[in-house]
């Protein structure tokens, strides 16, 4: 009996006691969908989630056909979908799978209910769960260029999403969820979160006692095609961004992308309404948005160099520089954020490599970005004010 789609209860010895029934949820309580077309859109492209424009699980290779051109420093909007509700092992069926918490299907976005699992070609021995949208051209984007992706608006399209644990990728697999449940399927735990007020979420157990937390949305997937012939899963993050589910992204921020290929092939997936640093269970909430973002080029001597020397994605948002580390562990990927760390620094201010160690021993955060997507990441916060004296 391996598939559980709802919430299931552990006892004090970690033995799992079987499915719990879905809270159901007061349909009159959620805001209305934001369906394909409808609301404002305010890029100058608009870009939605369609057989056509997606590739479920895959990154783009240099030779997929774009689905958008857009100039540098022009404004996209994409119309993104989460998986969650989508996957196979969770019936590949949304109207049913969300009905089982008393979800109409009127509230289910209309591009989900057009899409199923067996229709987007997923192998699931290779590819990940991400509806990845993409990849955009941007004219002019070569190699050594940095792609400047800044977010302009997010916009919740749903008020309900998944928190989901499987795969036994969570933090931890084996215990919860238990590794298999008298088969080979691993066990799945779906766990509906809400927006029944603006800017909270929340979370109801079968008892009816709920928690409340702050949405911060933000997407957890965005980067350039990376260069060389390989597909490559959308789950482990890389040089060229991707599955990087670094919170502090959302709107007001800028990721910097080092291109890879000539028109840099710029995708986006992986909606989140909130998350909190190391993604524990393995997913976020999850939950479709309606992104806006402002795309520009920068092909200067200056990014192109410190593109050279991190030979990574990094990031900006209300005067802080985020640096990333990746890893095969966390051990790996905290080495890896300092390393960048300590070039940075060295690069910014030139106060030196052993100076610029000690600065970050003193005054910089590092933070577990995720521990669950194969490929590790690390980030730290570097308060741009501190780089001066």
């Amino acid at each position: 009996m391996g598939r559980k789609h709802g919430r299931n209860t552990v006892g004090d010895d970690g033995r799992h006691d079987g499915p719990v029934p879905h809270p159901r949820v007061d349909p009159g309580l959620l805001p209305p969908p934001l369906h394909t077309g409808t609301g404002p859109v305010l890029g100058e492209t608009y870009v939605t989630a369609t057989p056509t424009s997606l590739r479920w699980g895959r990154l783009p290779t240099p030779d997929t056909a774009p689905i958008a051109t857009i100039r540098p420093g022009s404004t996209i909007t994409f119309d993104t979908v989460s998986h969650e509700g989508l996957l196979g092992d969770q019936g590949a069926d949304p109207i049913g799978f969300f009905g089982g918490w008393g979800i109409p299907a009127d509230a289910v976005l209309d591009d989900v209910a057009a899409l199923t699992g067996a229709s987007l070609d997923r192998d699931l021995a290779h590819d990940g769960p991400h509806v990845v949208v993409g990849p955009v051209t941007v004219e002019g984007a070569r190699p050594g260029d940095v792609l400047c992706v800044e977010t302009i608006d997010l916009a919740l399209r749903l008020g309900y999403g998944i928190v989901s644990n499987r795969h036994g990728r969570g933090v931890l697999a084996g215990e919860m969820p238990a590794a298999t449940q008298g088969d080979d399927d691993p066990e799945v735990v779906s766990v509906l979160a809400t927006v029944e007020q603006p800017g909270r979420g929340r979370i109801v157990g079968p008892s009816g006692h709920a928690v409340g937390f702050d949405l911060r949305p933000f997407l957890g997937l965005v980067g350039v095609t990376p260069a060389g012939e390989e597909v490559r899963s959308s789950t482990p993050p890389g040089p060229f961004g991707g599955n990087l589910d670094i919170r502090h992204l959302g709107v007001g921020s800028r990721l910097l992308l080092p291109v890879q290929v000539d028109g840099a092939g710029l995708y986006v997936g992986d909606p989140h309404y909130a998350q909190g640093d190391g993604e524990v269970a393995l997913t976020a909430f999850e939950a479709p948005l309606r992104a806006t973002l402002r795309v520009s080029l920068l092909t200067g001597p200056d990014a192109r160099q410190l593109a050279s020397l991190l030979r990574s994605p990094w990031g900006e948002v209300g005067g802080t520089t985020i640096l990333v580390g990746l890893g095969d562990t966390l051990d790996g990927a905290m080495r890896a954020c300092v390393r960048r760390a300590v070039d940075y620094v060295d690069h910014v201010t030139g106060i030196g490599r052993a100076e610029a160690l000690a600065f970050l021993s003193a005054a910089v955060d590092f933070q577990v970005s995720q521990a669950v997507n194969l490929t590790v990441g690390v980030h730290c916060l570097i308060r741009d004010r501190d780089l001066r004296p």
